[in-house]
């Protein structure tokens, strides 16, 4: 491939301006590829530039027209919808600044993440590198995190890996590191060379391993559903169930904190109640697309709610001799519906549902074709992985933000790739 990019800018017959086009092309999913691969490490400022120079990019090449990129997905519309639905909820939004710093950098920044992939890794061969890219950007984050937090800053295995992390903390870690696990898993079946076997091996047992060592349990569920549903695909998947669920048991330090917290018996019960309770207040448009806004005393006492709740619900937590409210709803749906309100809650569904629905067409027209009926198992298993543990974690925006737009770019890249193949005929 490479080979063939160096004969085409070397030919003396190409023109000088289809030359620097093609090299423009390429240096978008360069960028983007890059962009994906670094985003779990604290490299701000080089996924920042990675970026922007991307869309410069892109917009040049439009100005001229030389490039087919498109907004055509079966996700646009809901993506509209939601977005619309966004920007409608700025005439309601409590805190007006913080909400249309948010509706850029944390929603439209995304889609145009996801347009980027769908655009510019719309091959067979694309995608895998895509899959790659995630896979090797969690694995280096996974043994070099493990290296720097239990080797070098010294903590026990029974600590859980990442509370020291910023960007990247405990809680979050699993969407990166669950993601890559099922996609190594995938590319151990498709390879048959024992070199390339050992290499997707390790990469699953790095990120299963960092995984158990967050005892994050949502995380922890989430990859056991998807590997159940990857025994669809391969039955001996269920040897990774097994194997996951042995480490489970002698991992140290996860016993003791299941039968201390149990699944229900911690403080998030208290702050789904609480978010709840303003959710009632503004069941429509929410308080505005802002994500600190709900932790905003200025515009939003979450004191008055919390005296609402009944005594055994509220909040009376102290830090330093003061009483506390956590700020924070730890739910991807409590977020949007505090946020958009049950409107914006009923788009994102949509968002989700269409992309379950495509992943359904797929598998149902070219169900004998193992290279889609293996990428449609092995997706909706992610997409199903990502969603579960999204339940009890924010995750609109930062690195698992961007786990869930490339999972749905990846989506959106094998169902233009099943619209090239003749669909098999549909027999009951």
């Amino acid at each position: 491939m490479l080979k063939n990019y160096f004969l085409f800018l070397l030919s003396p017959e190409v023109s000088l301006n289809d030359k620097l086009c093609f090299v423009l092309n390429l240096l978008i999913p360069l960028l983007i590829g890059t962009y994906i691969f670094i985003c779990p490490f604290p490299l701000a400022s080089l996924n920042e530039i990675c970026y922007y120079i991307s869309v410069a990019v892109l917009i040049t090449l439009l100005i001229f027209r030389k490039t087919d990129f498109t907004l055509r997905t079966p996700l646009t519309l809901p993506f509209v919808l939601f977005t619309m639905w966004a920007l409608f909820g700025l005439f309601f939004a409590l805190d007006l600044q913080n909400s249309l710093h948010d509706l850029r950098s944390h929603l439209l920044k995304y889609l145009i993440i996801f347009y980027l992939l769908v655009n510019f890794f719309s091959t067979r061969k694309r995608l895998e590198i895509l899959s790659y890219l995630l896979i090797a950007g969690a694995t280096v984050f996974a043994i070099g995190g493990s290296i720097g937090f239990y080797v070098l800053e010294g903590y026990p295995l029974s600590e859980r890996m990442g509370i020291t992390f910023k960007e990247m903390h405990t809680g979050f870690i699993g969407y990166t590191t669950t993601l890559a696990a099922l996609l190594s898993i995938y590319h151990f079946h498709r390879h048959k060379p024992v070199a390339y076997k050992l290499l997707f091996a390790f990469c699953f047992l790095a990120n299963l391993a960092v995984t158990i060592l967050t005892q994050t349990r949502s995380s922890l569920i989430g990859l056991i559903v998807g590997l159940l549903i990857l025994c669809f695909a391969e039955k001996k998947n269920i040897a990774l169930v097994l194997v996951l669920a042995a480490l489970v048991v002698f991992m140290p330090g996860m016993k003791t904190r299941i039968e201390k917290h149990g699944f229900t018996q911690d403080i998030r019960s208290q702050m789904y109640r609480l978010t709840w309770e303003v959710v009632k207040d503004y069941p429509i448009t929410g308080i505005g697309f802002g994500i600190a806004t709900y932790g905003n005393n200025n515009v939003l006492s979450l004191e008055k709610y919390n005296n609402r709740l009944p005594p055994e619900y509220q909040q009376h937590d102290t830090y330093q001799g003061r009483e506390i409210i956590v700020a924070s709803t730890h739910s991807t749906i409590l977020d949007i519906a505090v946020r958009m309100g049950l409107v914006g809650l009923m788009f994102f569904f949509c968002i989700l549902l269409t992309a379950v629905g495509m992943l359904g067409v797929i598998f149902k027209r070219h169900r004998k074709d193992e290279y889609f009926r293996s990428w449609t198992v092995y997706l909706f298993a992610v997409l199903i992985s990502y969603f579960i543990p999204s339940i009890f974690v924010d995750t609109t925006y930062g690195p698992r933000a961007v786990v869930f737009y490339a999972i749905l770019a990846m989506i959106t890249i094998l169902w233009h790739l099943a619209l090239q193949r003749r669909p098999e005929p549909f027999t009951v």
